[in-house]
């Protein structure tokens, strides 16, 4: 679509292409803003990370993270400022999106999509503070309850968990939950769009199930308790988007009738 200029024409290819310019230059110098400051930041947020580790091994002494190569600590913080700047920068490249599409959209088009620019990172966050206060603490006290002790065989066994390892499956759990999260926001633009609609999404409940248990399986670790604390929020939002899809579809039935009122 291209965008419309301020006496209703059409912008040219060449300007619309320079608009497109102006934003992606706008967002990518948001992000790199948003990655330097983030990266003088970076280890507090890195301590704030393994504070559920830490809460778990309280009074025990001798335990700690480890790295291996000289530049693993120095890359783990890199990947902390990336991460934190995305999502710190993500209202700028959303607003520099909303600049470039909203001239093309109606008024109408434009007050049903903001809902939807402002749940993104709503429910992104919501599903990292999930992972953070309610999954680690259960995950890492399962994984740590197969340490062993001397008494208990020929060695101790204990955890003794790399900096970049213990980084990366936070990570992933973290994106996991985020993007589950979004689940609402994604399928009831598709039944705006109606792409789907929630006849078909009860009908096809159990394959969500499945999928969502699938998903579980490749997205979390191998132990049925991150397992289930992502299956379980999953089908919880499963159920709710079918709700805000009805929703839409009241919405849709009633301009409809109203419209064939005016026609009349």
């Amino acid at each position: 679509m291209l965008n419309s200029d301020d006496d209703g024409g059409k912008m040219p290819l060449l300007e619309h292409l320079v608009e497109l310019r102006t934003r992606l230059m706008w967002s990518v110098a948001g992000f790199v803003v948003c990655f330097i400051i983030s990266f003088y930041f970076a280890r507090p947020v890195f301590n704030f990370l393994i504070q559920p580790l830490a809460d778990l091994w309280a009074g025990e002494e001798g335990r700690s993270l480890q790295f291996t190569g000289l530049p693993e600590m120095f890359f783990t913080e890199v990947k902390i400022a990336f991460f934190v700047g995305a999502f710190v920068s993500f209202p700028l490249i959303a607003n520099q999106l909303w600049l470039f599409v909203a001239p093309g959209l109606y008024k109408n088009e434009k007050r049903a999509f903001l809902p939807f620019l402002f749940a993104t990172p709503i429910l992104f966050f919501l599903g990292g503070a999930f992972v953070y206060y309610f999954v680690l603490p259960v995950a890492w006290e399962f994984f740590a309850g197969f340490e062993q002790s001397a008494a208990e065989g020929p060695l101790a066994v204990e955890a003794a968990p790399k900096v970049d390892q213990y980084l990366s499956l936070v990570m992933r759990l973290v994106f996991a939950f985020g993007i589950s999260f979004e689940l609402p926001v994604i399928l009831t633009l598709l039944t705006k769009v109606g792409f789907i609609g929630t006849v078909g999404m009860r009908k096809n409940r159990r394959y969500a199930i499945l999928i969502a248990f699938v998903a579980a399986a490749i997205l979390t670790p191998p132990d049925p308790v991150s397992q289930l604390a992502l299956a379980v929020p999953i089908i919880l939002l499963y159920e709710i988007s079918i709700l805000c899809a009805r929703f839409v579809e009241k919405k849709r039935e009633e301009d409809e009738r109203k419209a064939e009122e005016v026609g009349l």
